[in-house]
């Protein structure tokens, strides 16, 4: 694996890389053009499931853009990890699957990650590259483990889209047929990213919310509030929110 620890020259070596993943190096992800058939069998499949077994610990998709520009945010991001696991400790179990993309068309997930220390560990070994956001292959991966395993909610943190806003929204529609919502957190003020955002969230029921740059406090309070959503659902939600305006605030623009 290519991925290293911020400011370091030196790779981390095969084994390290495994290491790290449970033994796997992490996989990229590809998006694959869907036939009408793989849609129409997709749709009648995802109509008949349940977003996820009942008792199981809940799943979540954390999801980061690593393209140059976001180093801040992907080291402060790596700090409040923790907090998400601590909130959900006090509603269940949780466990993270990090998704990245950055570079020249790099996406990759981790296994399920079920501790905080290993969740850092991880992402201090990636840095961020220049390249396009690939928002696509996000929601591809998300809707591909929703299917295969379940995933009771995706976050995505980002500052940009560039890429076709229909294209996204296929995807999400799939999402919100799986009952997966999306929780976009923006950093900045771009219009046409917010555009995007706010509709993915629409189409899979969950919600859109900007943070200000290097706000560390705002981020840490949204991120809370969506591990509290994935360890006990819009139940664990609604108890959060009477202590915490990020998880009211997530609470209010979910469809």
């Amino acid at each position: 694996m290519s991925d290293h620890p911020t400011g370091s020259k030196s790779p981390v070596d095969g084994s390290a890389a495994k290491a790290l993943h449970g033994g796997q190096t992490p996989r990229s992800t590809e998006v694959q053009p869907s036939s009408a058939e793989d849609i129409a069998a997709f749709v009648s499949r995802a109509r008949a499931m349940s977003p996820y077994a009942p008792g199981a610990p809940g799943r979540l998709i954390f999801a980061l853009d690593a393209t140059m520009s976001r180093q801040p945010t992907w080291d402060m991001a790596c700090q409040l990890q923790a907090d998400m696991f601590h909130e959900a400790a006090s509603l269940g179990h949780l466990q993270i699957r990090l998704v990245y993309y950055r570079g020249h068309h790099e996406c990759r997930a981790s296994r399920w990650i079920a501790d905080s220390a290993q969740l850092s560990k991880l992402m201090s070994t990636i840095d961020c590259r220049g390249g396009n956001t690939q928002i696509g292959k996000v929601l591809s991966e998300a809707r591909r483990e929703a299917a295969a395993s379940g995933v009771r909610a995706v976050v995505f943190v980002g500052d940009a889209m560039e890429e076709r806003v229909d294209d996204l929204c296929v995807t999400a529609g799939e999402l919100g047929l799986l009952k997966v919502p999306v929780f976009l957190f923006q950093e900045g003020r771009d219009a046409e990213a917010e555009q995007a955002f706010r509709e993915i969230a629409r189409l899979t029921g969950g919600a859109w919310c900007r943070f200000d740059p290097g706000a560390a406090a705002q981020l840490r309070d949204l991120l809370r509030a969506a591990a509290a959503y994935a360890a006990g659902g819009r139940e664990g939600l609604i108890r959060l929110s009477s202590t915490a305006p990020g998880a009211a605030l997530l609470l209010s623009r979910m469809s």
